[in-house]
Order: C-alpha cells, then sequence, then structure tokens
C-alpha cells in the first residue's frame, strides 16, 4: 500500500473510530487529516481532501479547536487561515479525556451525590436499597475518576505503563 492510500485508511477509519466514541466522524476525520499532514492545512484544503461541506469543516475546526488539540498556524503573505494538529499523542488524548469527563462523567457524579442526600433518610426497605445501589455506583464511578485523574496527571502516561504491566 503506498503513503497516500495508508493515510487515506488512517483517516477513514479515525472516522469510524471517533463516531464509535461518540464523536462526530468529520471531526475525527479532519483531526486525522491533520495529524497525517506535515504542512499547515487551509479550510479549502480540508474540505477538499474529505468531500466535505464548508459549514462541516467550519464546525469540525472549531470543535477541535476548543478541545485543544488543534491549532491555527500563520502562513505569512496569505490571508486564510491554516490548520495543524497537535501530534504528540499524549498530550492530545489527555485533553480529551478531561474534556470529556468533564462533560459527561462529573455531571453524573453531581447527580447520584443530590440523589444519595435525597434518599439516605428514607427508612423503607426500598428506599434503603435504592440508596445502596446508588452509593454503590458513586462510590465506583469516584474510584474510576480518581485512577483516571491520577493517570492523566502522571508524566507522559508513566502510570499508565506501570498499571499495565501490572495486568499482564
Amino acid at each position: 500500500m503506498d503513503l497516500e492510500a495508508s493515510k487515506q485508511k488512517f483517516i477513514e477509519t479515525w472516522g469510524l473510530l471517533g463516531s464509535e466514541w461518540g464523536i462526530n466522524r468529520s471531526v475525527a476525520q479532519v483531526q486525522a487529516l491533520l495529524l497525517t499532514s506535515i504542512e499547515p492545512l487551509s479550510t479549502d484544503a480540508i474540505m477538499e481532501a474529505l468531500t466535505i461541506s464548508r459549514g462541516n469543516a467550519n464546525m469540525s475546526l472549531r470543535q477541535l479547536l476548543d478541545y485543544g488539540i488543534i491549532y491555527k498556524k500563520v502562513v505569512p503573505g496569505d490571508r486564510k487561515e491554516y490548520f495543524i494538529a497537535e501530534k504528540d499523542v499524549w498530550k492530545w488524548a489527555v485533553k480529551v479525556a478531561q474534556m470529556r469527563k468533564e462533560r459527561e462523567i462529573d455531571p453524573v457524579r453531581k447527580v447520584l451525590s443530590e440523589i444519595k442526600a435525597d434518599t439516605k433518610k428514607n427508612g423503607t426497605a426500598e428506599g434503603k436499597e435504592f440508596y445502596k445501589t446508588v452509593n454503590d455506583i458513586e462510590v465506583f464511578t469516584g474510584q474510576l475518576c480518581d485512577l483516571s485523574d491520577k493517570v492523566l496527571n502522571s508524566q507522559r502516561g508513566e502510570l499508565l505503563l506501570k498499571i499495565l504491566k501490572m495486568v499482564m
């Protein structure tokens, strides 16, 4: 397989994986395209390479900029906006994981805490059982969050590597 075919396969696969992870396919494909490029790309170049609309390209770029995993790049003498990807896998993976935790896990933990507080004083058998279930979920989620925080805050994933060595 030649280089261009390999890049295209990577972009398509990254888009499919993004969809599986709850990320818009085009957003993942734009990131993959920028990851495969050694030169900054303009919106027009991205639209052409991925055969997507300007609106889709702009929305995808905005989301990736918000994630902090791509950057605008000034090209002297050109008025177009250009973009480059963060190529350090650990940096962008940590940013995405932290953002997803804040958007998806933290609100759930807050709701679990509220439900637990609301049901703690219910003295019925059903109330006690519901409280125990919610408490167990909250404790488990908290432990996962603590672990992920430690892994994500470790230097370049050293803790993750140690954990993997322990279980393998």
